[in-house]
């Protein structure tokens, strides 16, 4: 039993490095790398929201491009990890694509570089996720983070990855990859290290919910 996993992120309504609500934009890199980390940790989903109709169909352009295109032929790898890269116009959007795949609301988890009052650790939502059907949907700010808004709307604040020299801002894209593994890797809960009997267990579940063999 483990909760299916969805990562969503957010363009609009983010900061910007005053404070105010804007828009940002979506680029190449970030959905050609979610794409990767997304199929390299089981993943279901990997929303690219933006309200932006020139950038929603960008992103039609390149999956399409990868998916049944010259792409595909060249990169049959990259085509896989295009699969399930999807774009909605707002959060409304997404939370409802996800309803309508499992019959019930996703729980919604902001991340952040910043701390907060009571964050959810990871180790607590390791175990959520291994005891629960119930979809989680992983949510990440571009520009300066998420809007209070969004935070506002999720069942709460995962706590921030910490640097080790002040220095707090990272790529969204390695954001999300370290998230994922300290979220969905087996780790041995002695040494934290990854254990590979654990591993197996996880891909085991996770193909049989997919249909792999």
């Amino acid at each position: 039993m483990t909760s299916p996993i969805y990562i969503a992120l957010i363009h609009y309504p983010v900061l910007n490095k005053q404070g105010d609500i804007v828009t940002t934009s979506l680029t190449n890199f970030d959905i050609h790398d979610l794409g990767r980390t997304s199929a390299t940790f089981g993943v279901e989903k990997c929303f690219m929201v933006t309200p932006v109709e020139a950038q929603i169909k960008m992103v039609d352009y390149i999956k399409k491009y990868w998916r049944e295109g010259v792409g595909e032929r060249y990169n049959p790898d990259r085509s896989e990890a295009f699969k399930n890269i999807e774009v909605c116009k707002d959060l409304n959007e997404t939370c409802l694509t996800i309803e309508k795949l499992h019959g019930t609301p996703a729980k919604l988890v902001a991340t952040s570089a910043r701390e907060s009052k009571k964050p959810i650790l990871f180790k607590e939502l390791r175990g959520q996720i291994a005891s629960s059907h119930q979809p989680v949907l992983l949510l990440f700010g571009t520009g300066w983070g998420l809007s209070p808004e969004i935070i506002d709307r999720c069942d709460g604040v995962l706590e921030p990855i910490r640097g080790l020299k002040g220095y707090n801002h990272l790529p969204v894209r390695a954001a999300v990859a370290i998230i994922l593994d300290r979220l969905l890797s087996p780790h041995d809960e002695e040494s934290g290290f990854a254990s590979s009997e654990m591993g197996g267990s996880l891909h085991r579940e996770r193909s049989e919910r997919e249909g792999i063999k």
